[in-house]
């Protein structure tokens, strides 16, 4: 299992990486991570028309995209398609921060599990 992240270097540039969940414990029901800490939850409903410009993540926090993607570019000029049911770790609060863009001009609901 991969989860996008998107964080800030040293000098406020924003870089995507992939990071591997790793699974330290089997059941019937499946294999499982250690449990993270988080501290909240927040759903979210966004417009198909979503367009936002450059901006620093409010707060560390996972954004599980439920039924629709996002596309998001890092300030290096990555550009990443997160799809639904993908999961990404935004960790750039500071810096130049990232762009923002419905993808396929559908509404989207996502979660976000907060950090900080």
């Amino acid at each position: 299992m991969k989860i996008h992240r998107l964080y800030v270097d040293k000098n406020g540039e924003s870089h995507f990486e992939d990071v591997g969940v790793m699974f330290t414990d089997s059941t019937r029901a499946g294999r499982l991570s250690a449990r993270l800490p988080a501290t909240g939850i927040i759903f979210r409903e966004v417009p198909p028309d979503y367009d936002l410009d450059w901006h620093p993540a409010p707060r560390r926090q996972y954004i599980i995209n439920l039924d629709a993607g996002v596309q998001l570019t890092a300030s290096d000029g990555e550009t990443r398609r997160i799809g639904a049911g993908e999961v990404i770790l935004v960790e750039d609060t500071w810096g130049k921060g990232h762009l923002s863009k419905a993808l396929d001009g559908k509404l989207r609901h996502c979660i976000f599990v907060t950090l900080d």
